[in-house]
């Protein structure tokens, strides 16, 4: 694989992690620039779309402006099990010490 086939392949990757996790590109660009990326916002913006090659150093930098971002959003939702379910409209006592629901017999 060429260089212009890597820093593609990897741009596509960025875009795409980025999509995912809805990272607007304003935020991404700020957060690269933090790390001494010598871009433009215009620069990355190409870069992710394909149009512009940027160096390895400063893709990386992109990349890691990307993983940090998503290493900071909160967990998305999980799905309750039936042994530690509690209904969102129940409210329990604080006092409650196992805070299992009661069917109040």
């Amino acid at each position: 694989m060429d260089e212009f086939d890597e820093s593609s392949s990897q741009a596509e990757a960025t875009r795409e992690a980025m999509q995912l996790a809805r990272l607007p590109l304003g935020e991404v660009w700020i957060r690269y620039f933090s790390f001494t990326g010598v871009a433009g916002e215009y620069e990355v913006d190409a870069y992710l779309n394909g149009s512009l090659e940027l160096p390895a150093h400063e893709r990386d930098l992109v990349a890691h402006a990307v993983n940090e971002l998503i290493n900071e959003l909160p967990p998305p939702p999980t799905a309750p099990y039936s042994t530690n379910y509690i209904n969102p409209r129940q409210h329990l006592h604080p006092a409650h010490e196992d805070n299992a629901p009661h069917d109040g017999k």
